[in-house]
C-alpha cells in the first residue's frame, strides 16, 4: 500500500475518533456543570436541614454528625468536580493530538492481530473499548522498550510476551496527520530528528513521543530504592525523570498523589522551566522546591548562603579542605556521635525571659534536663523538660493570679476586656474570690502566653552555640589529617563561622550539619508522608546533604540525577559521589543507569563541547547536523560588542531564542548594560526568582543549568577568566546549554581548558 494511502486511511481513523473525544468532552462539560449546581444547591439547603441540638449528647452527637455528612457530600461533589475538570483537560488536548503511535501485534500464533493506539492517556467509547491507551498503560511499553518480534513486557499479572508485527509513528497537528512513519526501532530517528529540531521554549515539554528504551526503563522502574540517574548534558535524564513521575501516579493511582513526590531542582529558575511537564501529562504538579529554600525556611534567624554567593566565593587552600570535611560522611558521623554524648552532659541552653528578666535560667533549665534517668534520650529528655518548665510556669500563674498586683490591675479593665477575660466560661462562680482567682488567672494566662510558646518552639536550646561546641570537638570526633587539615586551619575555620554568625550567616556547608544536630537535640522526626524523592543536579550535592535529605524522608524511594561532568559547585569532588552513596544505600536496593547519548545538541556541538573533558569520549552525539561551533578571539572589548551584535542579528532574524552566558553575575549586569545601550531588547536573569522569556537572555553560569537555548553566546572564554582546571566542567556546561548554534568568544587569547578540542571541530576567526 502506497505511502499516501495510508496516511489517508489513517487520517479517516483519527477523525473517527476525534469525533467521538468532543462527544466525550459534550458529557463532560455537561457533568461539570451540573456537579457545580449540586454542589451549591447542597450548601443552600444546608441551614434548612439542620438542627441543632445542645440539650444532650446524643443530640449533640447527632448535630456534628449531620455537620460531618454535609461535609462529605461537599467533598465528594468537589472531587467530582475537579475530577472532570481535570479530564476535560486531558481530552481537549487528545483533540488536538489524540494518539502519536500504533502498535499490531498477536499474543498468540493462532489469535488475530490486535491493533492499539497510543497517546496522552486513555479512552474508550464504551466500557472496556478501549480507542486510546494511555503511555503509561503496561502494554504501551512494547512501544517503547522492543523493535519487531518477539517483547516482553510487565503486567499486574506477570510478564507476557507478544509478537509486534507493526510500529507506527504520526505526527500530528491539529487533529491533522502531518507525516506516518514505519519503523522497527524504538522510535524512528525521523520522529526524533523533527522533535529536536524545534525552537527551543520557555517551557519544558513533555517527551512521551519520543522516549527512548533507556529512558523507559528508568520511567518505569518500581523495585530500586535508589535509583542512580548518570546522564550526559541533553541526554533527557530531566525530561526522563518527570515523566517517571507521572508513571509512578498512574501506575499507584489511589495510593500515591502528587503531594507525596517531592522534587529538589537546582534553582528557581528551572522549577519554572519544568513545571507545566506533569499538568501537560494530566497530573498535579509535585511538590518542587531547591535545597537553598528548604534550609532557607529551616533557618528563618539565618542567612543560609546563597547559589550565587557559594558560586562566587573565593576560598584559600585551607578552606578547601575545610569545605571537604564539612562535605562528608565521616563528618556527618561525627555530628551523630556527639550527639550521643549530649546525653549524659553538654546541651547549651539559653535564659527564658519575660519583660527582660529572666524567668527560668539556662541553669535551670539544665538541672532539669539532667535530672531524668539515663533512660531518657535526647527527644524524651526535652518533652519531660518542657512539660516540667509548663507545670512550674502554671504554678506561677496560679501564685501571680492572686497578686494584689494583679487584683488592682483587673480593678482597672473595660467592660470590653472583662469580657473578653471571661470568654465562654459560664459566670456561675462559688464566691466572688472564686471569680476573681480565675479572671486573675486568665489575665496573667494572657501576658505568658508567649512565654509558653517559647517553651513549646524549644527557644531554649542554643543550637548554634552548640554547634560552636560540636566544632570545637570535632579534632577528639575524627582525624583532620584525613583531610589534610592542621588543628590550627581548623580552629580558625571555627573562629569564622563565629563571625558569620554574629553577622546571622551561615554557609551551605554548615546548614546541614546544623540542621541534623538540631533535629537530633529535639529529636525532630521525617516526613513520613512522602514516599518519592526526586533530586536533579545531584552533582552539586554533597554525599552529607545527600544523607541528611534522606534522614527527613526516611519512607521514601530516592531518584537521583546528574552528570558528574556538570559539577560546577562541588567540582571534582562529584566523581566520588556514586562510591559514598553506597554507604547510604544499600547496593542491593541500588540501580545506576547511565545515559551516554545526548539529544539537545547537533552532532557538531556535541562533539566539540565532549572534547574539553578529560572523559568525555563517553559521550554519545545524536546524529543531528548542524553548523560547526564558532570562536571568534577579539582584541579588545568593543570588538566583543560588535561581534556578540553581529551574532544576535543572525539569530533574531531567524526568531531564535539565543543566551549570552557570563561567568558571573557582575560580568552578565555589565555586558547587559552595554547591549541595551545599543537599543537590543535584552532579559537579564540576576536571580532565580525570575522567569525565562522569548528573545536574548543574558544569564551567568550558576543559573543556567538545567536549561537549554536554541543559540548560546559564551561570553569571554578567555584564558584571563577560565584558567583553572577546575573550571573544565563549568565550561561544558556552558557550551552544552546550545541546541542549534554555538558562538564563543574571548578576549586575546583563549582559555586553555579548550586546547584539547581537535581544530577541525570548529570555526575559529580573529
Amino acid at each position: 500500500m502506497s505511502a499516501d494511502k495510508i496516511k489517508q486511511i489513517e487520517q479517516q481513523h483519527m477523525d473517527q475518533v476525534i469525533a467521538k473525544i468532543k462527544t466525550a468532552e459534550a458529557k463532560n462539560q455537561a457533568k461539570i456543570k451540573q456537579t457545580k449546581a449540586d454542589e451549591q444547591q447542597l450548601q443552600a439547603d444546608f441551614p434548612n436541614n439542620l438542627r441543632i441540638k445542645t440539650e444532650t449528647y446524643s443530640g449533640m452527637f447527632e448535630t456534628a454528625l449531620t455537620v460531618r455528612q454535609q461535609q462529605q457530600l461537599l467533598n465528594e461533589r468537589q472531587n467530582d468536580w475537579q475530577h472532570a475538570v481535570r479530564r476535560l483537560d486531558i481530552l481537549k488536548k487528545m483533540e488536538r493530538k489524540p494518539y502519536f503511535a500504533r502498535i499490531d501485534f498477536q499474543e498468540s500464533a493462532n489469535q488475530q492481530p490486535e491493533t492499539i493506539y497510543i497517546g496522552l492517556g486513555s479512552f474508550a467509547d464504551r466500557p472496556d473499548n478501549f480507542l486510546i491507551y494511555d503511555w503509561r498503560a503496561p502494554i504501551s511499553s512494547i512501544y517503547y522498550d522492543g523493535q519487531l518480534g518477539k517483547v516482553s513486557y510487565q503486567t499486574t499479572a506477570g510478564q507476557q510476551t507478544v509478537d509486534v508485527k507493526l510500529k507506527r509513528q504520526f505526527l500530528v497537528e491539529n487533529g491533522r496527520i502531518l507525516t506516518v512513519f514505519d519503523t522497527d526501532q524504538t522510535v524512528g530517528d525521523q520522529l526524533l530528528l523533527e522533535a529536536l529540531g524545534e525552537k527551543s521554549d520557555t517551557k519544558m515539554k513533555s517527551i512521551v513521543t519520543t522516549i527512548q528504551k533507556e529512558q523507559n526503563k528508568i520511567i518505569r522502574d518500581t523495585q530500586a530504592k535508589l535509583l542512580f540517574v548518570q546522564g550526559a548534558a541533553g541526554s533527557g535524564k530531566t525530561s526522563a525523570v518527570l515523566q517517571r513521575a507521572a508513571y509512578l501516579l498512574y501506575r499507584y493511582r489511589g495510593n500515591l498523589t502528587s503531594s507525596q513526590l517531592i522534587l529538589f531542582s537546582p534553582n528557581q529558575l528551572f522549577n519554572d522551566y519544568i513545571d507545566q511537564v506533569l499538568p501537560d501529562l494530566g497530573e498535579q504538579n509535585m511538590v518542587q522546591l531547591t535545597y537553598y529554600q528548604y534550609t532557607q525556611h529551616r533557618l528563618p534567624r539565618l542567612q543560609v548562603e546563597t547559589l550565587q554567593q557559594r558560586f562566587e566565593r573565593q576560598m584559600t587552600a585551607s578552606q578547601l579542605q575545610v569545605n571537604r570535611l564539612k562535605s562528608s560522611l565521616a563528618f556527618q558521623q561525627a555530628t551523630l556521635a556527639y550527639a550521643k554524648t549530649l546525653e549524659i552532659s553538654g546541651i547549651c541552653f539559653r535564659d527564658l525571659k519575660f519583660h527582660g528578666k529572666v524567668f527560668f535560667s539556662r541553669e535551670q533549665i539544665q538541672k532539669i534536663y539532667y535530672s531524668f534517668n539515663q533512660n531518657y534520650h535526647l527527644r524524651n529528655r526535652l518533652e519531660a523538660t518542657k512539660e516540667r518548665l509548663i507545670r512550674r510556669l502554671n504554678r506561677r500563674v496560679d501564685q501571680a493570679a492572686v497578686s494584689d498586683e494583679v487584683q488592682k490591675q483587673l480593678q482597672t479593665v473595660t467592660p470590653a476586656q472583662l469580657a473578653e477575660l471571661y470568654g465562654n466560661h459560664p459566670r456561675n462562680f462559688q464566691n466572688a474570690e472564686q471569680e476573681m482567682k480565675f479572671l486573675g488567672r486568665q489575665l496573667i494566662i494572657k501576658e505568658y502566653q508567649q512565654l509558653q510558646k517559647k517553651i513549646q518552639r524549644n527557644s531554649f536550646v542554643n543550637i548554634t552555640l552548640q554547634y560552636w561546641h560540636f566544632l570545637k570537638q570535632v579534632p577528639q570526633l575524627l582525624d583532620l589529617k584525613q583531610f589534610q587539615l592542621s588543628l590550627t586551619a581548623w580552629q580558625q575555620a571555627i573562629t569564622e563561622f563565629k563571625q558569620r554568625t554574629l553577622n546571622h550567616q551561615i554557609l551551605l556547608e554548615d546548614a546541614a550539619a546544623y540542621l541534623q544536630l538540631y533535629d537530633l537535640i529535639i529529636g525532630k522526626r521525617g516526613n513520613l508522608e512522602i514516599k518519592q524523592v526526586f533530586i536533579d543536579e545531584v552533582q552539586d550535592y554533597t554525599p552529607y546533604q545527600l544523607a541528611f535529605i534522606q534522614r527527613q524522608y526516611p519512607r521514601a524511594r530516592f531518584t537521583l540525577l546528574g552528570d558528574l561532568n556538570q559539577a560546577i559547585f562541588t567540582k571534582k569532588a562529584s566523581y566520588g559521589l556514586l562510591d559514598q552513596l553506597g554507604q547510604l544505600f544499600s547496593p542491593a536496593e541500588t540501580k545506576v543507569v547511565q545515559l551516554t547519548k545526548s539529544y539537545r545538541s547537533t552532532r557538531q556541538i556535541t562533539e566539540f563541547s565532549r572534547q574539553i573533558l578529560e572523559n568525555g569520549a563517553q559521550i554519545e552525539p545524536f546524529t543531528r547536523e548542524g553548523g560547526r561551533p564558532q570562536i571568534f578571539l577579539a582584541a579588545n572589548e568593543e570588538q566583543m560588542l560588535t561581534y556578540a551584535l553581529k551574532q544576535l542579528k543572525k539569530n533574531q532574524n531567524k526568531a531564535k531564542t539565543t543566551a549570552i552566558i557570563g561567568k558571573t553575575l557582575a560580568e552578565c549586569q555589565q555586558v547587559a548594560q552595554q547591549l541595551i545601550a545599543t537599543g537590543q531588547q535584552v532579559t537579564l536573569i540576576k536571580t532565580e526568582n525570575q522567569r525565562l522569556a522569548q528573545g536574548t537572555i543574558v544569564v551567568p553560569a550558576f543559573l543556567a543549568k538545567g536549561l537549554e537555548f536554541d543559540e548560546v553566546i559564551v561570553w569571554d572564554a578567555s584564558q584571563a577568566n577560565y584558567q583553572a582546571d577546575e573550571q573544565r566542567q563549568l565550561l561544558y556546561t556552558i557550551c552544552s546549554r546550545a541546541m542549534h548554534r554555538l558562538v564563543i568568544i574571548a578576549l586575546k587569547k583563549l582559555s586553555p581548558l579548550f586546547d584539547r578540542v581537535d581544530q577541525n571541530l570548529y570555526d575559529l576567526e580573529k
